[in-house]
Parts: C-alpha cells; sequence; structure tokens
C-alpha cells in the first residue's frame, strides 16, 4: 500500500457530488491511496476548482441540482483535457451515449466498488497521462524511469547511468539499512568483482550534487552501511 500511495502523489482528483456521504467515502478512500482530492458539491465549484488546479481526473456524477453532470462535463472540457468519469444512478444506455458524446472518458453506474472505481481511474490515468505512471515521488526526490532521470527538491540531478541506479536503490528504499554488499548486488550486479570501496566514491559524489555535506539525507551508519533520510 506505501509504495502504491508514493505511485499515485501528486495525481490530483476532482470528486463532484451533491451527496456529502459519497464525497467523504470517495475522498477518504482516494486520499488513502495517495492521490490529492479536491472535492465540490455542485457544478459551479467543480468548474472553478477545475480551472485553478488542473485536476487529472474528474469523477463526475450526473444527477446533481442546477447544472448536471452532462454540461459540468461539456464546461470541464474545454478547461482542459482532464479524463472523466462520470457517475450515474440511471442504466439508460441514452444517458451514456450523451456523457460519452459531450467528452466523457467513462461510466459507472450506481452502486459500484471502489475498487473498480480505481481500476477505472488507473486506466484513464495510464491512457491520459502515460508519463505519470513511470515517475514516483518519494520525499524531495522524484524518479521518472522513462527518461532515467532524478529530480532533488525540484532541481534535475546530472547523473550517470550508474549514480542513476545507486540514487534510485537507496531512494526507493528509504528509511532502511542497505549494507555495501546488498548495494552492489543490487547496483553493480552478483558478478561484480570490484572493490567495496566503489560504493563510498558514488556516495560522496551524490552527496555532491544534492549539497548534502551535513549527511542528513544519505546517512552513513558505521559498520551497517548506508541509509536514506527525508
Amino acid at each position: 500500500m506505501k509504495q502504491l500511495s508514493q505511485l499515485n502523489k501528486g495525481i490530483k482528483i476532482l470528486l463532484v457530488d451533491d451527496e456529502p456521504n459519497i464525497l467523504q467515502f470517495l475522498e477518504m478512500g482516494l486520499e488513502n491511496e495517495g492521490y490529492d482530492v479536491l472535492t465540490a458539491q455542485d457544478g459551479i465549484a467543480a468548474v472553478t476548482l477545475a480551472k485553478e488546479h488542473h485536476p487529472h481526473v474528474v469523477i463526475l456524477d450526473v444527477m446533481m441540482p442546477g447544472m448536471d453532470g452532462f454540461e459540468v462535463c461539456r464546461m470541464l472540457k474545454k478547461v482542459g483535457n482532464m479524463a472523466i468519469i462520470m457517475l450515474t444512478a440511471k442504466e439508460d444506455v441514452d444517458d451514456r451515449i450523451k456523457g460519452l458524446t459531450l467528452g466523457a472518458d467513462d461510466y459507472m453506474v450506481k452502486p459500484f466498488s471502489f475498487e473498480e472505481l480505481l481500476a477505472r481511474i488507473h486506466a484513464r490515468i495510464r491512457n491520459h497521462y502515460p508519463h505519470i505512471l513511470n515517475r514516483v515521488i518519494l520525499g524531495p526526490f522524484g524518479i521518472d524511469d522513462r527518461r532515467m532521470e532524478i529530480t532533488y527538491e525540484d532541481t534535475l540531478l546530472a547523473l550517470s547511468p550508474t549514480e542513476y541506479a545507486l540514487l534510485k536503490y537507496i531512494v526507493m528504499n528509504h528509511g532502511l539499512v542497505l549494507s555495501k554488499p546488498m548495494i552492489l548486488d543490487n547496483v553493480w550486479g552478483y558478478d561484480f568483482e570490484g572493490e567495496e570501496n566503489i560504493v563510498e566514491v558514488y556516495i560522496r559524489a551524490l552527496r555532491d550534487k544534492i549539497n548534502d555535506r551535513q549527511h542528513r539525507v544519505i546517512r552513513t551508519l558505521r559498520g551497517a552501511g548506508y541509509r536514506v533520510d527525508f
């Protein structure tokens, strides 16, 4: 769950429903999954939030007083190319066709399982924003496997392939003590025949690149190994 939550960090979801109980339930569940969640109980508030925050996915109820979900969907598509999943208590095919024609990307009929909603959200993110699922945010670090890039405090680090692999390994395992043999096996490979001290050389280089002169991020535990803290 922790790893999944980190993968979802930074992905914004806007929930739009006039029923407070549904909003609260979905908000709590999605936040537990690591998503950044915004909520609105009417169409005007939804459009305002979308213009301000540009969510990646909108979960939009059709049956709302005032501005219904269809009109909200039409307006949201003018704001940006966000993925929209519409929710309805109706199973009317005409409603589904209308929603999809207005730009909705998916349709779910109430009641639905939370697990199915998560799967639909993931599918929409995968289709709309394939690059997001290749990027992990961990504390001040951003790891983008597709680009083989790591940022630290929003600054792109200039890393060699080995530096990238080492920093990714120790950051992904933050909070754990990693011995030199563990690092060598996972970064250099089991068949590495060089000296263990090469780890120290690369750790020193990484500390220089993230300005960690006090060793507060990449800590040395004498006789045990290294641990990333943030």
